[in-house]
């Protein structure tokens, strides 16, 4: 009878435990870089420096050394730090591709590179001069083949091996060390006005930025990136799709635009319409040109990657005639790749500390359903952080404001969150919390928001 007892005990447990269990919500994994790997690239990185500093002949040397200082501090904050992926399969995967490229590129090997993704959320990819060449998972996740990833990894590939950023800095010194750039600046201090304006005009026209290069490099990027490709076996068509994609890709997003009244529609709490309602005054610290958008000449000249249709029209015919495959190291992979990079790039935003863009892009998951509940979880972590520093009068800290460069959807949601009150921020979450509860069951870090957001809403209520 007592055995009877305990096992029927037993079963009352397991089936405890099971429906716990069913509740609860499986925490978001995150990949999980590997450090060694980090620390291998960072010291192949800081190998080419020493190479290049230790290389550099006495004239204009300073000005070299402070660049490839600069370059290295920029490579240094990329591997280091959480923006670029370590994780085993994203790595070997990138390295794979890569490796196919370069061994089937006679020219290419004993290039001392290092191909690797990063977190970053602008869909670009760059090569950065000292070996080191960097894939957005901000622009792979807008890919549909590995024929296109192969095609940018060979259009950087051919930056590096053509030497487009030395070329770019060797001429950046130069100008910098000219006659005839002393002389200008010799007659801007004489002039009585605008002096400040001028030179900074100038300084800015002077940056070095590695991320650009002229049209004319870019196009013998394409053109030997093209080469490379072909000889790899690839489909040459991924150009021309690269490049139509690339020529759209700053005005698309992997999530819906923003309906507020839709996704912030919650039981007890109505939505304000004067949280978005749009005033005359809105754009008050700007002038009446910059309040009427970007010109097309401005809209061109922000573009991430600009003349993309001229530079299909010269390769196109010839790209049309190289047939390769679409696919050569895995398919399934890039596809698991592509769809578990946007959490990945949502996370990165969070830590950069832009936790009002992180807000905007996280309601827009949770508006296409899209890794529910990490949507949930990350709407109220950011509301409770944008509480607690609009309590300090710090929200120009955490996020961006309203501005011509943004698109309508954003700043209809920047204006939102300038506009609501502190207890209607507290407001607001407690009833998103409570909306979400029970769905959020059991996911790690929620219940500890949900408590703050009632807490803060409740020093409201007396």
């Amino acid at each position: 009878m007592r055995l009877r007892i305990q096992a029927f005990y037993l079963i009352l447990c397991a089936v405890a435990i099971g429906t716990a269990r069913a509740q609860l919500q499986p925490v978001f994994a995150f990949q999980k870089d590997d450090t060694s790997i980090k620390r291998k690239y960072f010291n192949e990185a800081l190998q080419k420096k020493s190479t290049l500093v230790n290389s550099l002949a006495d004239k204009n040397k300073k000005d070299y050394k402070q660049a490839y200082e600069d370059m290295f501090e920029m490579v240094e904050e990329l591997l280091i730090s959480s923006r670029s992926v370590t994780e085993q399969a994203a790595d070997t995967y990138i390295k794979t591709v890569a490796g196919k490229i370069i061994s089937s590129n006679p020219e290419l090997k004993g290039l001392n590179v290092r191909v690797v993704f990063s977190r970053d959320y602008f869909p670009n990819a760059y090569s950065i001069g000292d070996g080191t060449i960097v894939f957005n998972a901000g622009l792979f996740v807008y890919l549909e083949s590995e024929a296109q990833m192969a095609f940018v990894i060979s259009h950087e590939l051919a930056h590096y091996y053509l030497n487009h950023s030395g070329q770019k800095l060797a001429k950046y010194v130069a100008l910098k060390n000219s006659d005839s750039l002393k002389k200008e600046i010799k007659k801007l201090v004489k002039q009585e006005y605008g002096v400040m304006a001028q030179l900074e005009k100038m300084v800015k026209s002077l940056t070095f930025d590695i991320h650009r290069h002229s049209r004319d490099r870019e196009e013998e990027a394409d053109k030997v990136g093209l080469q490379f490709l072909k000889n790899s076996g690839y489909d040459g068509q991924a150009f021309i799709s690269t490049m139509e994609l690339l020529d759209k890709v700053d005005d698309t997003s992997f999530f819906s635009p923003l309906h507020l009244q839709k996704v912030l529609s919650l039981p007890g709490y109505p939505f304000k319409e004067r949280w978005i309602k749009k005033e005359s005054s809105i754009f008050g610290a700007m002038n009446s040109e910059e309040a009427s958008g970007l010109t097309k000449k401005e809209r061109d000249s922000l573009k991430t990657h600009p003349d993309c249709s001229k530079r299909i029209a010269l390769l196109s015919e010839q790209a049309l005639k190289i047939a390769g495959q679409q696919f050569l190291v895995d398919e399934n992979l890039f596809k698991k790749l592509k769809d578990g990079f946007v959490p990945e790039i949502m996370e990165e935003i969070y830590r950069q500390g832009n936790i009002g863009y992180h807000l905007y892009q996280s309601l827009r998951m949770l508006q296409d359903n899209r890794y529910i509940p990490l949507a949930v979880y990350s709407v109220a972590r950011d509301l409770n952080r944008v509480y607690e520093h609009q309590q300090k009068h710090e929200l120009g800290l955490i996020t961006d404001t309203e501005s011509r460069f943004f698109t309508e959807n954003y700043n209809e949601f920047l204006r939102m969150l300038y506009r609501l009150r502190l207890n209607e921020i507290a407001e607001l979450n407690a009833a998103f919390c409570s909306a979400y509860k029970n769905q959020m069951t059991g996911y790690e870090g929620f219940s500890a928001e949900m408590i703050k957001a009632v807490r803060y809403k409740s020093s409201h209520d007396n």
